[in-house]
């Protein structure tokens, strides 16, 4: 069964929390298709007026605009979300700024006193760019739409930041989970309690000003299925360059480290080889890559390519 699921003031919010409540209870397997607004909060029309949207939880601060969080019968703690990307549909604009406040990298570039300035771009689905504006320059790049943040019920009690990712999730901001990935993530809650938003239409690794090209999204269609064969600790994804392991810590050699041994074990039970063995291995054919600096804990993406092994 497929659920069409609007994006309004009932079905967003800017939070994670386990004690939420699903705004739809759906069956392993089943799909979902929404839309998302854009990072402000709100969305753009084609006449020039901007509908603006709340957080139904009133958080009292920002986070990102998320739908969610959604149920999946049969879900426990310790079994597998498995989250198929079917389609990914960017809406017609988006933007993206840099300087103008204090972040650790903009205090190291000397960007922090500096006026903030922004690009607006204009997205062209069917030739797969976006054209950006600034004063008289202009600049045009290829769009590969993702979403920034999916997301299972973190299993601590409380509320919840939607900038940094965790175990379970969330802000991960992987250029890599276009559509045709498949991302699985940990389930720590009964009925996973699933949420997504956050569209780019493009970004680099890094994310090096804070954002990506942040857009709406016109069209996200997701497969939400159970897994109880397939423990895991944290999340992983099958994406269309390759097998992805991710790590976040606030310290970027520790969150390599995360990113790596989860390769290595992926590269030992695939392959049958010892631990050492299996680093040999990725030492060849295993690239490390910097997914975001920006999100209060770093992000590190290791990939093995298809058939490079």
């Amino acid at each position: 069964m497929k659920h069409i699921i609007e994006a309004n003031n009932h079905t967003l919010h800017g939070s994670f929390s386990n004690e939420y409540e699903p705004i739809v209870t759906i069956q392993s397997g089943d799909s979902i298709q929404c839309s998302s607004i854009d990072i402000g909060w709100g969305l753009n029309h084609p006449t020039g007026k901007r509908t603006k949207f709340t957080s139904r939880e009133k958080e009292g601060f920002w986070g990102h605009p998320i739908l969610g969080p959604i149920a999946i019968n049969g879900a426990e703690p310790g079994m597998t979300l498995e989250v198929k990307i079917n389609d990914l549909v960017p809406g017609s604009y988006g933007s993206n700024c840099a300087a103008g406040k204090a972040s650790w990298i903009n205090d190291q570039l000397g960007l922090s006193q500096e006026e903030q300035i922004t690009f607006e771009w204009t997205i062209d689905q069917q030739k797969e760019i976006a054209i950006g504006k600034r004063k008289e320059k202009e600049f045009s790049v290829p769009i590969r739409p993702f979403m920034g943040v999916m997301a299972t019920a973190p299993k601590e009690p409380g509320v919840f930041s939607t900038v940094p990712p965790r175990y379970c999730g969330g802000n991960m901001d992987c250029k890599e989970l276009i559509k045709g990935s498949t991302l699985y993530l940990p389930i720590a809650v009964q009925g996973a309690l699933f949420s997504v938003g956050d569209g780019h239409a493009a970004q680099g690794d890094g994310e090096v000003s804070g954002q990506a090209i942040e857009c709406p999204m016109d069209v996200v269609d997701l497969t939400l299925t159970v897994r109880e064969d397939l423990p895991i600790q944290m999340p992983f994804a099958h994406t269309p360059s390759g097998w992805v392991t991710f790590g976040f810590d606030e310290d970027l050699n520790k969150a390599t480290i995360v990113a790596l041994n989860e390769m290595i074990s992926f590269i030992q039970n695939r392959y049958h080889v010892s631990k050492s063995e299996a680093t040999a291995l990725a030492s060849v054919v295993v690239d490390l890559r910097i997914t975001q600096i920006v999100n209060q804990v770093k992000g590190v993406h290791a990939i093995l390519p298809h058939g490079a092994l």
